[in-house]
């Protein structure tokens, strides 16, 4: 269950800062950021920490190469079900929100991945151990 909810908050972080509907930060500081400019940087900020929280821990977890092979099998996958007849990819819209899924399930998984790891092998990563 743990995984499930830094899934869904890596993809509530980027569907926040971007997604086609109306209802993200980049159309919102672009349409009315002038006016409001405190709140912009204010909303900047804290999705800044976000995404500094999720890509440290993911870089440190998996690394570079990890994120890419992780992003690999979601566009296998996502491959395998356009291949298949099941996905169609001629919606702009769905696109965005597929980039969306792929790019939070990188960052869910790197979130996760000490997690799974000491569970898994039974050992503890050394940022996990008490001095």
């Amino acid at each position: 269950m743990g995984f499930l909810w830094r899934w869904l908050f890596a993809f509530g972080l980027l569907a926040a800062t971007y997604n086609p509907t109306a209802y993200n930060y980049v159309a919102w500081v672009r349409d009315f950021g002038a006016q409001n400019l405190s709140i912009a940087v204010l909303a900047g900020l804290l999705l800044l920490i976000g995404y500094i929280i999720y890509l440290r821990a993911t870089l440190r977890s998996i690394g570079g190469f990890g994120m890419a092979l992780v992003l690999a099998v979601v566009g296998a996958s996502l491959w395998v079900l356009y291949d298949l007849g099941v996905l169609k990819l001629d919606n702009p819209g769905l696109n965005v929100w597929l980039a969306l899924l792929a790019l939070s399930l990188v960052l869910g998984v790197g979130l996760s991945w000490s997690h799974v790891r000491r569970y898994l092998s039974g050992q503890a990563d050394m940022d996990d151990v008490d001095e």
